[in-house]
């Protein structure tokens, strides 16, 4: 019973959805954040961290699948990783939606949109519309092989939340603490598949 419910789906998105209750019930309140700081303006930040951490988590199963293999949490975690995805896609239109409600009006986007770490953030948002569109098993089997390319699209929407994040901030340590274990997981995997490609080379 317990194991069940754990593997359900509807307890999954409950749990990646736990980060945004205290949010969403505050802004529900009508209230401010400490010195008078619009709540628009200061989830903005939470917001955007969670769902850069949903996508980290999403991309670094695969390696961390070459480096345990006989992980059983993490065939567990990659047979939900669409989960992770789409939490990731959810916190980015909830950031998105709070950005767009903060600046008031669409004059105000417009004026900061060429910005290095403000248009960045609006690829990643573009990027992931399509991901999570076709996170479907029907959409895989629509696109067939070409959903696989564009879900790679998903390495550009990362680079772009680095970028987003460093230069909105201006503080490059957060960002990389995050990022930093990602890229030194995807060089591992590149590096096992060029291996593995050479050995077949070989054997041929």
């Amino acid at each position: 019973m317990v194991r069940n419910t754990l593997n359900h789906r509807y307890f999954i998105w409950a749990v990646l959805a736990l980060p945004s209750i205290p949010m969403i019930a505050a802004l529900a309140s009508g209230g401010s954040g400490p010195n008078g700081v619009p709540l628009t303006e200061m989830l903005l930040h939470p917001t955007g961290e969670f769902s850069a951490r949903f996508l980290i988590i999403t991309m670094m199963l695969t390696p961390l699948r070459l480096l345990f293999p006989a992980s059983g949490f993490l065939r567990w975690m990659i047979k939900r990783r669409r989960y992770f995805g789409m939490a990731a896609f959810f916190y980015a239109l909830f950031h998105t939606v709070l950005y767009v409600v903060d600046m008031k009006n669409l004059q105000a986007i417009l004026d900061e949109f060429f910005a290095l770490g403000i248009w960045t953030g609006w690829l990643a948002m573009l990027i992931f519309i399509p991901l999570a569109l076709t996170s479907t098993d029907s959409a895989v089997r629509k696109l067939g092989l070409r959903w696989k390319p564009l879900q790679r699209t998903v390495y550009i929407a990362a680079v772009a939340t680095l970028l987003h994040w460093v230069f909105v901030h201006n503080n490059l340590g957060p960002a990389l603490v995050h990022f930093v274990p990602l890229a030194a997981l995807e060089t591992y995997r590149l590096y096992c598949n060029s291996r593995a490609k050479s050995q077949r080379i070989q054997e041929v």
